[in-house]
């Protein structure tokens, strides 16, 4: 049976606000395999941590994101909101998933561009819906992609065949062996987001699911030590 791969979710945001450096250094150092963070770019193109469209939620202003250069971003999170560059330093070794939600062709541009900058292909890979990963392929014919799906009907075939994703990365309460087995049938990799309870993982687990994407990874890795995986 394959190991299961523990996924921190925007790092160890139950202990560590998200998407920072901290959080992403707890992931790791609670045992996570990799780390899902989420990328978003400045108004001057500088990619950057942050799930949200705005400061407001976790920073406290009600600003968009891409209405601010870097400069201002820095002044106004007091240096919290890390830049990709700096997160990929942080994670050394580690896996990091980039999530890129509302991105544009341009912002995948711009992203994996950077990535391939810092030489960290390897350790890299990208999730989100079919657009952003096919605009993903179109730019890296080599990344490795996650692609996210949410409902039960399967991708085209077409669509996997453009997309070519090693992943197909579900909702958690989606899953069951029938649909992970006949997804490996596919020669493809599921991965699960984002479950949170020991009784949740335990039954991703026992249906044969390849990752999981978690905000507590410590329970996660528990539940792996005690499956075997």
């Amino acid at each position: 049976m394959n190991t299961l791969t523990a996924v921190g979710h925007r790092g160890d945001p139950y202990r560590v606000r998200e998407n920072t450096l901290a959080s992403v250094r707890s992931a790791f150092a609670r045992g996570a395999d990799a780390v899902e963070v989420d990328v978003r770019l400045t108004r001057d193109g500088v990619p950057v941590l942050l799930h949200d469209e705005t400061l407001q939620r976790l920073w406290g202003h009600d600003v968009r994101l891409d209405a601010v250069t870097a400069a201002q971003l820095k002044e106004l999170a007091q240096g919290g909101i890390p830049t990709l560059r700096e997160a990929l330093t942080a994670a050394g070794a580690g896996r990091l998933m980039l999530d890129l939600p509302g991105a544009t062709a341009e912002t995948v541009r711009t992203v994996v561009g950077l990535v391939r900058e810092c030489g960290a292909r390897e350790r890299t890979y990208y999730c989100a819906g079919p657009d952003t990963m096919l605009a993903v392929r179109a730019a890296d014919p080599g990344a490795e992609i996650a692609l996210t799906w949410t409902t039960l009907s399967p991708p085209r075939r077409v669509l996997i065949d453009a997309v070519a994703p090693r992943w197909l990365n579900y909702r958690f309460g989606l899953l069951d062996r029938e649909l992970t087995d006949a997804l490996h049938r596919d020669g493809l990799l599921v991965s699960a987001w984002t479950a949170d309870t020991k009784r949740s993982m335990r039954a991703l687990v026992a249906a044969g699911v390849d990752s999981v994407t978690t905000n507590r990874v410590d329970a996660l890795t528990a539940v792996r030590a005690e499956s075997g995986r």
